[in-house]
């Protein structure tokens, strides 16, 4: 089942996006590019994808550490993106998505907020997640942040994106922090107009008419908050779908939503990073 802080179902209701034999074969020598769905729904592909990240080590000024990945473009010097995990942590699913920001012209750095091996069950999810601490997360996002914005083939633009988990840590890195933009995916966006104060980004989410948690009734609370804070730069989508619909390794997949969702976060931080 899925909760306010994370997807706890590897079940697949109906068949995900899948390579043949022969597409299979010739993405892994490198011959032939795949769509992002069926690579993220191919374990093997996911890992290939993103095998060629670089490790990263951030510092906070308190003296945490971190060990993040960075997926950097063709063309430098680019706008940057720090991706947020889901409850799992970072895995490779998390990789190949930075690996496709990169492609679209990021520089991307995967975040690894639990600094242990992710779960592969939900009780190793939950596990990790109830072991983090809230305050030492903000930090190493705070420092990520900087991380971006000085780096050498940085532009000095810096967006953020998350996926449940995720997505709540991606709303938070935007009010701890002065990033350009946040992107949010189904995450706890359960605040109050004291809490939004500190938001100066603009930020877009995307949320299921069918999710049972992240649902109409809490992100329209965050809409009053935000209003009564006086922010004004949001947008908000709405899709037919449930919780975790983007992730085609899960049974809540839907396709030509998360295909959507893609199109329209591409659009927002090429509006407001480039």
């Amino acid at each position: 089942m899925c909760t306010l802080d994370g997807c706890g179902s590897h079940e697949h209701l109906g068949p995900p996006p899948k390579a043949t034999d022969e597409e299979r074969r010739l993405f892994l020598k490198g011959a032939v590019a795949l769509p992002l769905a069926v690579i993220l729904a191919d374990p093997m592909l996911a890992h290939a994808a993103g095998h060629g990240l670089d490790k990263v080590t951030i510092t906070t000024p308190e003296g945490d550490e971190m060990v993040a990945e960075v997926a950097m473009p063709a063309t430098l010097p680019a706008p940057t993106v720090i991706l947020i995990h889901e409850w799992w942590g970072l895995n490779d699913h998390i990789r190949a998505v930075a690996a496709e920001y990169a492609k679209q012209g990021y520089i991307a750095l995967a975040v690894d907020l639990y600094g242990k091996p992710p779960a592969t069950t939900p009780d190793g999810a939950r596990s990790l997640m109830s072991s983090m601490d809230p305050a030492v997360a903000t930090r190493k996002l705070q420092a990520s942040v900087e991380f971006l914005r000085n780096h050498k083939d940085s532009t000095g633009k810096v967006g953020s994106v998350g996926w449940c988990f995720g997505g709540g840590w991606s709303l938070n890195t935007a009010l701890a922090t002065n990033i350009d933009a946040a992107v949010i995916y189904y995450g706890n966006v359960k605040k109050t107009p004291e809490q939004v104060a500190t938001l100066n980004a603009p930020i877009m989410g995307h949320f299921g008419t069918l999710d049972k948690n992240i649902n109409r009734e809490m992100v329209e609370g965050f809409e009053e908050s935000l209003r009564i804070a006086g922010k004004t730069d949001y947008q908000f989508f709405w899709y037919d779908a449930d919780h975790s619909f983007a992730n085609p390794t899960g049974g809540r997949y839907d396709g030509e939503d998360a295909m959507l969702a893609w199109e329209r976060t591409m659009a927002f931080f090429d509006e407001h990073l480039s």
